[in-house]
């Protein structure tokens, strides 16, 4: 904790660290299917979750026979994504208090998200915490996935800082790994879509954190 109190500057991942928004995707597919009168089947999501985009929209619309076009599928996957994002998604305990702390005692608030800004923006906005936030960067302007440290390392020069000055805070083993590799002190966020590598990320990090009314 000692470590952390030491540091000008916070990286922040969002789905699963500060948001709680990793349940909306089966969400998503269960209203897709539904508007279709299709019921979610059990094992729907695993056969989708390890397929780029375009290739779960061909699958979806091969096994259940729809009549939409990929482009037109992924475009509605996309609107109901957005609808979720900017009405229904909210934070993790405490993390509006925690982020509140830590402005009100001059650190420097970055964000590094795989997520796209038409989905996080809403979601922070309407939370009422976009404007904790000095600097944002994506993987995909960093060029690289988070098991790289480069979206951190980009969140970081945004807020001016080097990556020794500043902690990430992080949900997934991937990230964490990516971070650490970056060379910044690293966060664990519980979340329950992760406990399947719970015991791995606890071990990945320098701190962790079940929530984050631990650090207020």
């Amino acid at each position: 904790m000692e470590r952390l109190a030491q540091k000008k500057g916070m990286i922040f991942d969002l789905d699963g660290t500060l948001l709680d928004s990793m349940w909306i995707w089966d969400e998503v597919d269960r209203r897709f299917l539904a508007k279709r009168g299709i019921a979610l089947p059990p094992d729907y999501m695993e056969a989708v979750n390890a397929l780029e985009f375009s290739q779960a929209a061909a699958y979806t619309i091969s096994r259940f026979a729809l009549e939409d076009s990929p482009a037109a599928l992924i475009r509605e996957w996309t609107e109901l994504s957005r609808q979720a994002y900017a009405c229904e998604i909210r934070l993790k305990p405490g993390a509006k208090a925690y982020l509140a702390r830590l402005r009100q005692n001059g650190i420097r608030l970055g964000v590094a998200t795989s997520s796209a800004r038409e989905l996080f923006v809403p979601a922070l906005k309407n939370n009422g915490i976009y404007d904790c936030f000095t600097a944002f960067a994506t993987t995909k302007e960093a060029g690289k996935g988070k098991d790289f440290p480069d979206v951190y390392c980009l969140a970081a020069r945004r807020l001016g800082l080097g990556p020794s000055e500043c902690a990430v805070f992080e949900d997934t083993l991937t990230g964490l790994k990516g971070a650490a590799a970056g060379g910044f002190l690293t966060v664990g966020v519980y979340d329950a879509f992760s406990t399947a590598e719970q015991a791995a990320v606890m071990q990945a990090s320098n701190l962790y954190i079940k929530d984050f009314l631990e650090l207020i």
